[in-house]
């Protein structure tokens, strides 16, 4: 099923020359950016990876990863990674990446179950990245200071687009603010989690929700999360579980929230134990991954995927993602897309 949304009297700030220009212009920004302000190296990474081995990131659990047979590996299989979650961490470890010190790569998904529409498509490109930290940055404090660092980013590259294009207008707050989501549970127990979403985006105009991936307290989580990357279960000193969060900002031409990154400091070997077991997923502890960690041999880390076609979305005021990508879509959303101005690639 698609879900698409045609803003009334929708007209693109750029022409698709322009777009095509500024989408570079924002991820050459960015990303040196990013690199820069969290102490970076760029990285090759891969498209897949083996099956069986634990490395690729399982999102919810539900999606089916593309997969395909190596015939000179006997026929095993291997996976179209959804994210690097994992693959950050073991390179990590196996670069010997110091504290204080990181990688990031461009990460490229095929995610065939996402329900298509304005803001998801079957291809996922985002900046993965990860860094090393150590026992005393393991808390609230340090994930909310990286995530300061990060909307400093997003602050600086806005202005670089907004001063390229004059069209183009300035909308990120000075501030980003930051909100645990049983405490936006207790703000709007009526709503849903995506209208909770967009109501606090909406009024704050960039948030970041921390906690998910573990039930609140009305027995549901805020969004699920697999249970062996993000620590969500861990209680942190502001009283409230989870080591985790998601960047939002608000996206006024189609009037709700969109999610830019999400991110958090990765498990240790109790987090990852306890998360497997409420999951009900232990049989996981035996795989490549999942060995390593227990047995010591992967540092501390935090790390995130920063959604490099929403982020380019966002500047440039898109209506559509795939104003900014070239993916397949169902003939009728071209047809309608087309219809009210939305010329998608």
């Amino acid at each position: 099923m698609s879900y698409l949304t045609t803003p009334s009297g929708y007209q693109p700030l750029l022409d698709m020359q322009q777009t095509e220009l500024a989408i570079k212009q924002i991820k050459d920004f960015f990303q040196m950016n990013l690199s820069s302000d969290l102490r970076l190296r760029r990285v090759t990474a891969p498209l897949f990876v083996l099956k069986g081995t634990g490395i690729n990131d399982d999102l919810n659990g539900v999606e089916r990863a593309v997969s395909f047979p190596i015939k000179d590996l006997g026929d095993a299989k291997a996976e179209v990674v959804h994210s690097l979650a994992k693959w950050k961490r073991l390179t990590l470890a196996d670069y010997a990446i110091e504290e204080g010190y990181g990688i990031y790569t461009d990460m490229n998904a095929i995610r065939a179950d996402e329900e298509l529409g304005n803001l998801h498509s079957l291809y996922v490109d985002q900046w993965d990245w990860e860094r090393v930290i150590c026992k005393e940055e393991y808390n609230i404090a340090f994930l909310k200071s990286v995530v300061n660092r990060i909307y400093g980013a997003l602050k600086r590259t806005e202005y670089m687009i907004t001063e390229a294009y004059p069209t183009i207008r300035p909308q990120l707050p000075s501030q980003i603010h930051f909100i645990h989501s049983e405490e936006l549970l207790e703000l709007y127990p009526h709503l849903s989690s995506k209208e909770r979403e967009n109501s606090i985006t909406k009024k704050y105009g960039a948030v970041f929700i921390m906690g998910i991936g573990k039930k609140l307290s009305d027995g549901k989580k805020h969004d699920g999360r697999a249970p062996d990357y993000d620590d969500y279960s861990t209680k942190n000193e502001d009283g409230f579980f989870g080591l985790n969060g998601d960047i939002l900002v608000w996206n006024d031409v189609l009037k709700q929230a969109l999610e830019i990154s999400s991110m958090g400091i990765r498990v240790n070997k109790e987090a990852l134990q306890r998360q497997l077991k409420e999951s009900g997923k232990e049989e996981r502890l035996s795989l490549y991954f999942h060995s390593r960690l227990m047995d010591g041999s992967l540092p501390l880390s935090i790390g995130g995927g920063i959604g490099q076609s929403r982020l380019c979305m966002y500047y440039l005021r898109k209506a559509h993602i795939g104003e900014i990508q070239a993916s397949i879509w169902p003939e009728d959303m071209r047809k309608q897309c087309s219809l009210h101005n939305i010329p998608l690639i």
